[in-house]
């Protein structure tokens, strides 16, 4: 174990150890860039702001390079919720005069604005589109400026229930003649399709390209790419579909310099990049690998490909990770990029010869770089990630293969305890939280998390599990969790903490599981359905099937039928696997952490499954956090919750933590 030079390292049971990584810290450092796009020479995106009530800002990186600087002060937030998911938020174009011109999202209200960062006399954002009268009932995502329209994805709600909804293409007039007047937003489209992202348009101008979905079909289950002619009026032809279906997820569409599309396709069982004429159809692999060059459409926007002005096309693959590769799509040679990054974001620009992304390490957060492909130089330009404290405390990742039920593949990221001056006694095994990822149609890349690292530094190991229906690893292990939920996700979870215990890696007895969202419900109906945790941290969970696919937002309404079953069946598998319904088998301590103003995973979830406990001799914490919805923002909020978990490992691990406040348990363990 590292330790300063010349400096004995001093012996503490696992969990007691000191660490310089407090929770604000951690909270601090939370979130990480978003959305790049490139306006002329220039590079902007959206960046975290978790000490400013969690709000997001623009960021403006100039064209003759240097920092990028914030050009929206608080209380701007540039945010979209469309699908509560939210989506691109902005979009940017350069002006002979004036500066450039960029459109964007103002979480609060959810209007569209247009600002003119560079006009004289510092005017403010302008706004494009009205208020709603349903809350937060007109929201936009996924823009393009186009003349002096905007062209993007508008959810408009109709009702009171959270599938009261219409989703049609629309031109916003950049005039701001529609500002009080929604009869002057122009309708694009019917609202025949239940999602679609905003318009590709091509290099002339002719086509308007778009991937849309039905229910009961998540966007990683099937899609279809449709092309539209733009009329000499600014109008959208009929649409014809020219790829995907109800078994074939496109990803992303682009247009390529020459006036073909460009798609991410699983058609083969992997997302793979191909080329599709958009006159005669078909579509050829560009690349054809065991690998995946997309991944799943969570919100509007995310790029994995990007052509670049010369034919080659900047792309993201890999298995489990993703990393930075130029293409040539003539002779199918790939060429990463070189450098530390082991993980990039779906968010890519081009400018020029020069490829801009999101990328992070094991021993770096997310920063924005840049890809020099004339020279094969990269280097990082924005949001670069600092270290706070000696990088000697990070863990060290090590990605690992393990089997669960019937010899399948499990693949996860272990995280030992690491402390660069301290070491645990010869014959003590550490405490293992176990990490359930959210979605539950997602992973979780090995880099540094500053989270992960305030447990690993208190000598607490971490392990997040890619469990059967991750993505990252091609269709075939997506869908084992097709009904399977709650059992295949639960079992993977448990085979890797048995496997870690049996090894000698973790104490059997100090084991612990922890999730938000999806990773919540993994999480509660682990702790229900297997005596392998000591403890739980459940965040902002689903918790009861059937009451989920009621109450939950649109986009995730019918997400149980391929999670659990069509819903004839859905009554008996809620029965079967809902921690509400089985919360008598559960007698862990655990603590539940719940914002108050959360669509997709309302408190009611949470209400039901205390319901269900009181009068049951089960410790246990409830705390609630006014003003956060799905996933926390606000700096406070992480903080609390990052000290309550500590707290409650303490308390069940037995392990002394006098530097965080006791999480009153009810009754006391």
């Amino acid at each position: 174990m590292a330790q300063p030079a010349g400096a004995a390292a001093t012996t503490r049971p696992y969990g007691t150890w000191p660490s310089p990584i407090d929770a604000g810290l951690a909270a601090s450092l939370d979130g990480r860039p978003e959305y790049l796009g490139a306006v002329g020479d220039e590079l902007w995106w959206t960046e975290p702001r978790p000490q400013e009530s969690g709000r997001r800002t623009l960021v403006r990186r100039p064209a003759g390079g240097g920092p990028g600087a914030s050009v929206l002060p608080a209380p701007w937030n540039v945010r979209s919720r469309v699908t509560e998911y939210g989506g691109l938020p902005w979009a940017g174009a350069p002006r002979a005069e004036g500066g450039p011109l960029l459109v964007f999202v103002h979480f609060a209200d959810q209007r569209l604005y247009v600002y003119e960062p560079d006009a004289p006399g510092g005017a403010g954002p302008r706004p494009l589109t009205p208020i709603s009268a349903v809350g937060g009932g007109l929201r936009w995502a996924d823009p393009v400026l186009r003349g002096e329209e905007v062209w993007c994805v508008l959810e408009e709600f109709t009702g009171p229930a959270p599938t009261d909804v219409r989703r049609v293409l629309v031109a916003v007039p950049l005039d701001g003649s529609a500002a009080e007047a929604r009869s002057l937003v122009r309708e694009l489209t019917d609202d025949r399709h239940r999602f679609s992202t905003g318009p590709r348009l091509s290099p002339d101008g002719r086509y308007a390209a778009r991937l849309v979905w039905d229910h009961p079909r998540m966007p990683w289950e099937g899609t279809e790419l449709l092309l539209a002619e733009v009329t000499a009026a600014g109008e959208l032809g009929p649409a014809r579909t020219v790829l995907g279906g109800p078994e074939e997820a496109v990803a992303q569409v682009e247009w390529a310099p020459d006036g073909t599309l460009l798609a991410v396709s699983d058609r083969g069982g992997w997302w793979n990049p191909y080329r599709v004429d958009p006159a005669a159809g078909g579509a050829v692999n560009l690349c054809p690998r065991e690998e995946e060059f997309g991944g799943a459409l969570w919100k509007p926007g995310l790029r994995w490909l990007v052509p670049l002005p010369d034919g080659l096309i900047a792309v993201l693959h890999g298995q489990g990770s993703a990393v930075l590769g130029v293409l040539d799509p003539e002779s199918g040679d790939l060429v990463d990029a070189a450098g530390p990054w082991t993980a990039w974001q779906p968010t890519l620009a081009v400018s020029g010869t020069r490829v801009y992304g999101v990328a992070a390490s094991p021993r770096s957060g997310y920063e924005v770089v840049e890809l020099d492909t004339g020279t094969g130089h990269a280097r990082v330009v924005g949001a670069p990630a600092a270290d706070p404290v000696d990088p000697a405390h990070y863990p060290e990742p090590q990605s690992r293969t393990f089997l669960g039920p019937g010899g399948r593949e499990v693949h996860a990221h272990v995280y030992p305890p690491h402390h660069p001056a301290v070491r645990a006694p010869a014959d003590e095994l550490p405490p293992y939280v176990v990490w359930a990822h959210g979605g539950p149609t997602d992973h979780v890349p090995p880099v540094l998390d500053l989270q992960i690292a305030y447990f690993t530094s208190r000598g607490i190991g971490v392990v997040e599990v890619n469990y059967g229906g991750s993505t990252g690893y091609g269709r075939a292990y997506r869908e084992r969790l097709r009904e399977q939920w709650g059992v295949v996700d639960v079992e993977d979870c448990a085979a890797v903490a048995r496997a870690l215990a049996a090894e000698g890696t973790a104490d059997p007895a100090r084991l612990a599981i922890r999730g938000g969202s999806a990773g919540g419900w993994t999480a509660a109906a682990s702790l229900a359905a297997t005596d392998v945790y000591a403890c739980g941290t459940i965040s902002y969970p689903v918790l009861d099937l059937i009451a989920f696919a009621e109450e939950t937002h649109d986009l995730e309404s019918r997400y149980i039928d391929s999670l659990a079953g069509p819903p004839q069946t859905l009554a008996v598998r809620g029965r079967e696997r809902s921690p509400v319904a089985r919360a008598d088998r559960i007698t862990a301590p655990f603590v539940l952490l719940q914002g108050l103003e959360d669509p997709i995973c309302p408190p009611a979830q949470a209400e039901r499954l205390l319901a269900a406990l009181r009068g049951r001799s089960v410790p246990h914490a409830y705390l609630t956090f006014e003003g956060e919805g799905h996933g926390f923002r606000r700096a406070e909020t992480m903080v609390r919750a990052l000290e309550a978990e500590l707290s409650l490992y303490a308390q069940v691990f037995g392990i002394e933590r006098p530097d965080v406040p006791r999480l009153g348990l009810s009754p006391e363990p």
